[in-house]
């Protein structure tokens, strides 16, 4: 048993190594992690160590990917890469120094339209299943292709627009926009690019913004959000990156926001859920609920933020904004065990010569020692050490999302609940069982940090009984045919 776990412990390492060289490479953390699941896909699929397969291995791996229903272009690419990194660099191979990765890239894209050839039926001279709706005709002028979504095709857009995204971060910086958002508008500047060498437009202005965002609409298929995102990543990129803003656009095609009520659950079904979850992930659950915390805030609590005397947690929001919630007493016991922990972790990072966390760089200029401090530590933290993208220091960041987000879906399955269950359910949940119980809708509102009061009133639209009971007309037939 303590083999199993030996060699169990010696993978998540190599893995973590591998996710820190390639960031180390300049490839973004989000595309690198999506590498390590290429490599870890890969292993799992192999018998016997990983250091003795060959090019043959390879091959045969990336055939079956090919095979795989829904892989696209760029996945497999982006496969490939993975494994040429992790031979060359990771495991530094001899073999994967002479071997011809670029044909082998070629040949998986080869096996991939093979298959597509094979599988897509023809109606009318038109393959199926492709993202553009049959019964729709793509506007004029718009490629009937994705490749501007194809994300391993990056790097030779980064290399091209090296002064260009780089004026672009420092710009974000500039304003402590997050990590996440320098990605994602780092993102749709290199789709727009490539969408406009299409066309060949040099100098791109509103013609061209206007067109990607009737392509995202007409041929994507993307949703309100999703468009929004792209249209705010480029006013910032003309404004801000150029100096030169955006005129008038025009009127362009838009997504339509779906408008749909919350998923909440009962509080039964609530019971059910964190019946079935345990360790630190439970403890996050029962404060997404307990707290009515979205997931970043959940993940990013610090131990400061928590005041046991006077019950409440103090939380960073959306646009660096705090508010106060309520800390549940469920959890408090179990929460000050988990510190306990932490801390003893704290103190093993300090002995390493570690222990660092982010803190804002206007607060670590000014307080230089907080980074190391305990009360600014993250209250669950990653289980590994991992550089910085941005300075490159080594730290322990939080822990990330996708483990509690799996761990809520394996615990929705076990209890057997039928309805879409996630994160932000639970803070639904939360805020529509406090007006269920005659909390006042605003003391809700300032809970949830909600800037507008109509944002919570979403909430009584869903709730069993709003305002009045009412009850359903097909209940008083059956009511009046049982008492005759």
């Amino acid at each position: 048993m303590d083999d199993v776990k030996g060699k169990e412990y010696q993978q998540s390492s190599l893995w973590r190594l591998f996710h820190d060289q390639l960031v180390a490479l300049g490839i973004d953390s989000a595309q690198a992690g999506w590498m390590v699941k290429w490599a870890e896909g890969f292993a799992m699929s192999m018998k016997g160590p990983l250091a003795s397969r060959s090019g043959t291995d390879v091959l045969r791996y990336i055939e079956q990917l090919a095979g795989r229903p829904r892989i696209r272009k760029w996945q497999l690419k982006q496969a490939v890469q993975a494994l040429q990194h992790l031979y060359q660099n990771q495991l530094k191979k001899d073999w994967a120094r002479k071997w011809q990765w670029d044909k082998a890239e070629a040949h998986a894209l080869a096996c991939l339209d093979k298959v597509n050839r094979a599988t897509l039926p023809i109606i009318q001279g038109k393959p199926t299943g492709s993202p553009i709706d049959s019964k729709r005709e793509s506007p004029v002028g718009h490629p009937q292709t994705e490749e501007f979504f194809d994300r391993s095709n990056d790097y030779v857009l980064k290399k091209e627009s090296a002064g260009l995204l780089d004026t672009l971060r420092t710009e974000i910086r500039r304003r402590h926009y997050s990590l996440r958002t320098e990605q994602s508008y780092e993102s749709w500047t290199l789709r727009f690019l490539a969408y406009c060498r299409h066309f060949s437009a040099d100098k791109p202005r509103e013609p061209e913004v206007k067109s990607f965002l009737d392509y995202l609409v007409d041929i994507r298929q993307v949703s309100a959000s999703t468009q929004a995102q792209a249209l705010n990543a480029l006013v910032f990129f003309f404004k801000n990156t150029l100096g030169d803003p955006l005129g008038e656009i025009g009127a362009f095609t838009r997504s339509r926001r779906p408008k749909k009520l919350p998923v909440v659950l009962s509080v039964a079904e609530v019971e059910k859920l964190l019946g079935e979850m345990k360790g630190t992930t439970g403890l996050m659950a029962g404060l997404l609920y307990g707290s009515g915390l979205r997931l970043t805030e959940c993940i990013r609590l610090r131990v400061k933020d928590i005041d046991f005397d006077y019950r409440q947690l103090t939380v960073w929001g959306k646009g660096n904004k705090h508010r106060p919630t309520v800390l549940p007493d469920a959890y408090e016991e179990q929460l000050r065990h988990h510190l306990e922990r932490v801390k003893e972790l704290h103190m093993e990072d300090l002995t390493r010569g570690h222990g660092e966390v982010h803190i804002e760089p206007a607060l670590a200029r000014k307080f230089p020692a907080a980074a190391r401090q305990w009360p600014w530590q993250y209250v669950f933290p990653s289980t590994g050490l991992s550089v910085d993208p941005r300075t490159g220091r080594v730290r322990r960041h939080h822990i990330d999302e996708s483990s509690l987000q799996k761990a809520v879906r394996a615990a929705a399955r076990k209890a057997g609940l039928t309805k879409q269950v996630g994160c932000h359910t639970l803070r639904h949940s939360f805020a529509t069982h406090l007006l269920e119980n005659g909390a006042d809708i605003r003391t809700v509102q300032e809970l949830l940090g909600h800037a507008n009061v109509a944002t919570t009133m979403i909430y009584t639209h869903v709730m069993n009984r709003p305002g009045v009971k009412v009850q359903s007309p097909a209940d008083r037939i059956l009511k009046k045919k049982k008492s005759s």
